[in-house]
């Protein structure tokens, strides 16, 4: 039966309505709520970055039933993968057992800040491979020690785990990356209804949920959601490839000047109609995934849920 989540993005609201957000999205019935985590907004007029791990922690405390999970976490250079793997630990039992741990290669954007370079691709998804090695043995409780080509852990061991390892998922482009996935994570995550992505998965064994964003603006008037659309979410139009070498804020602002409404719009689901969102969040389900995460672009957070609720939430049941 495929769930449905509800992006809480960090680069578009502050620590206080992430928690807001995520209360709401429970109230609205969705099944899990998913973060971003970054250091720094991909634009300017997002203009927020709180820390992702802390929102989670309150939203623990502040929710009784959906899920929670990062979507997605890097742990190759921002963050040591001991430290991910002990915060996972933490919200796990915060959150008594709802919380799932998804993690990717990253982007320059988030990662550079802490003056360690910015590794080419190959060598990204080696530190990753090393990272899931060290977290999913540790929040395991078997792994106490781990020396890597990029990494290593010395007496290392969690005091506060749950006696459930919490699902890590990895995030993949790419069918290397969906391949990684399949051999050392519990599930799959990416933006595309790309079923070649699940066909690697399982081919090297893989299973778990597969998990996808499909991103939606809702607005009264289509125009509005158009225009919401371009003035957040243009970075998507350049593509996984330039999102993850671009430096900073200013850098996308230079690279999305070309970037027009009408291109945004095709890579959106814009409008008030039920049945355009519906069509946009059919195409990942028949592409196989099973854990749709609904991204709301823009401002109107509220506006949606009561949308969700009053319109999408009953059509996606008869669906299923």
């Amino acid at each position: 039966m495929t769930q449905f989540g509800y992006k809480l993005m960090s680069e578009e609201h502050g620590p206080v309505a992430l928690v807001e957000n995520g209360k709401r999205a429970e109230e609205a019935g969705f099944d899990f709520a998913a973060i971003s985590d970054h250091f720094s907004p991909w634009i300017e007029e997002e203009g927020h970055a709180p820390f992702a791990f802390a929102v989670l922690g309150a939203l623990a405390q502040a929710t009784r039933r959906i899920g929670l999970m990062t979507a997605v976490t890097c742990p190759i250079l921002r963050y040591h993968p001991a430290i991910v793997a002990q915060a996972a630990a933490t919200l796990a039992l915060l959150s008594r057992d709802r919380f799932t741990l998804g993690l990717g290669s990253g982007e320059r954007l988030n990662e550079h800040i802490v003056g360690a370079g910015w590794p080419e691709i190959g060598e990204r998804q080696e530190r990753l491979s090393e990272a899931v090695e060290i977290i999913q043995g540790l929040l395991q409780g078997d792994l106490a020690r781990y020396q890597g080509q990029f990494f290593r852990i010395e007496r290392a061991r969690l005091f506060d785990r749950p006696e459930r390892k919490p699902p890590v998922v990895l995030a993949a482009g790419g069918p290397e990356a969906a391949r990684l996935a399949g051999r050392k994570s519990d599930g799959l995550i990416t933006t595309a209804p790309k079923p070649e992505l699940i066909e690697a998965f399982a081919s090297v064994g893989g299973q778990g949920p597969r998990y996808a964003e499909v991103a939606l603006c809702y607005a009264e008037r289509e125009e509005d959601a158009r225009q919401t659309a371009h003035r957040y979410f243009r970075w998507t139009a350049l593509g996984s490839p330039v999102n993850a070498e671009l430096p900073d804020t200013s850098a996308f602002a230079a690279a999305t000047e070309p970037v027009s409404v009408d291109t945004v719009a095709g890579l959106v689901s814009c409008g008030p109609s039920p049945e355009r969102h519906l069509e946009a969040i059919e195409r990942y389900r028949k592409a196989g995934y099973d854990r749709l995460i609904l991204v709301q672009i823009g401002p109107q957070q509220g506006a949606f849920l009561d949308f969700f609720t009053r319109e999408l939430a009953p059509r996606l049941r008869r669906l299923q």
